[in-house]
């Protein structure tokens, strides 16, 4: 019997871990597995820092020379498993930036078990979760820190260029050095989408808002301000056929295709932001807690991380389809490890 089990490997489930094993909880993370399965999903552990080439608004990794510092913190076989870093690389990585917060969470005594949870019981005590090998794990607390997966087009050249000029975030990558003084393209028509594009326009020269019907479903108020903002140009009923570009420069380009019978045309641009939703990770549950229509954990009780289930308590993403933040993932980590220390004392 655990008095907590964490399921997840990003910033909420790593930081839960850190909090939970400091107060002498012993706790188990489930980290999910790498599997095709969950590739194809978008699931693989560590969350969307896992395709995340630079973080620079993660507090406490200011530019630097950190690859000493990385060599002395992280082991030599998860080392293995990042990208190789370049001499003129400053910024610490979504990996590296995991992989430190999954050594500090061990160093205080975390266990982990690389496995998927496929299945929960929560009907009474002992909550019960069951991995993918069958086996069940009981458990006081759960802290459910799975996070959400961000959608794409589908395209291959989509998958080609992300973090070569594809990404789905522009508060994480909008203000990175490849998206600056240039033309920059936001795909999607809702708050999301059109939030983002007058977020970029800080930045970028130019953003094209590429929308495949004729109006914008974003609130009536945000969709005049970037209508009349003189750096946005709406495209209207079109839709990415293809991302332009090589594998030296990354985005150079896109493939627009008419959802209205016109020829297709390209559009100069240097990278691209797909914003048309996110779909949280929660399939094992339904039926087990509350969700929402979209599928986001419901917390019941304002600024907690409680859930419909009592010992049940959510963190990250997961619940979040606002922020989506690796700080407040991080946070929210924290709050739901205080919140089962409480719960079990």
């Amino acid at each position: 019997m655990d008095d907590v089990i964490i399921i997840g490997s990003g910033p909420a489930a790593w930081t839960a871990a850190i909090y939970a094993a400091r107060a002498s909880l012993n706790p188990l993370v489930i980290e999910g597995d790498i599997t095709q399965e969950n590739q194809e999903k978008g699931t693989l552990p560590m969350g969307q820092l896992a395709t995340t080439s630079e973080v620079e608004n993660f507090p406490g990794f200011p530019p630097g020379n950190l690859a000493e510092y990385l060599h002395s913190a992280i082991p030599a076989d998860r080392r293995a498993m990042l990208i190789p870093r370049n001499p003129e690389e400053t910024c610490i990585a979504g990996p590296e930036l995991v992989e430190l917060m999954r050594a500090q969470a061990l160093h205080f005594g975390t266990r982990v078990l690389t496995s998927d949870v496929v299945d929960a019981d929560f009907t009474g005590q002992p909550l019960k979760l069951t991995a993918a090998d069958g086996k069940i794990y009981e458990t006081k607390t759960v802290i459910i820190a799975t996070g959400a997966s961000a959608n794409y087009l589908g395209l291959p050249s989509e998958e080609r260029f992300k973090n070569r000029g594809v990404s789905a975030c522009a508060v994480c990558d909008g203000g990175l050095p490849r998206f600056r003084n240039v033309p920059i393209a936001v795909v999607g028509g809702g708050d999301a989408a059109v939030g983002e594009a007058l977020h970029l326009t800080k930045t970028a020269s130019k953003v094209y808002l590429i929308h495949r019907r004729d109006a914008l479903r974003a609130s009536k108020i945000i969709s005049q301000k970037a209508m009349e903002h003189p750096k946005i140009e709406i495209v209207w009923n079109a839709v990415p056929k293809e991302i332009l570009g090589d594998d030296q420069s990354g985005v150079s380009g896109i493939l627009l295709q008419s959802t209205v019978g016109e020829p297709d045309w390209e559009i100069a641009v240097s990278g691209m932001f797909v914003a048309i939703g996110h779909t949280p990770n929660t399939q094992f549950l339904r039926g087990k807690v509350d969700l929402t229509k979209q599928g986001y954990i419901v917390r019941p009780i304002a600024f907690r991380s409680n859930t419909s289930v009592p010992g049940v308590f959510a963190a990250g993403d997961v619940a979040d389809d606002y922020y989506r933040q690796a700080n407040t993932a991080a946070a929210a980590g924290c709050m739901a490890a205080l919140d089962a220390e409480r719960y079990l004392t």
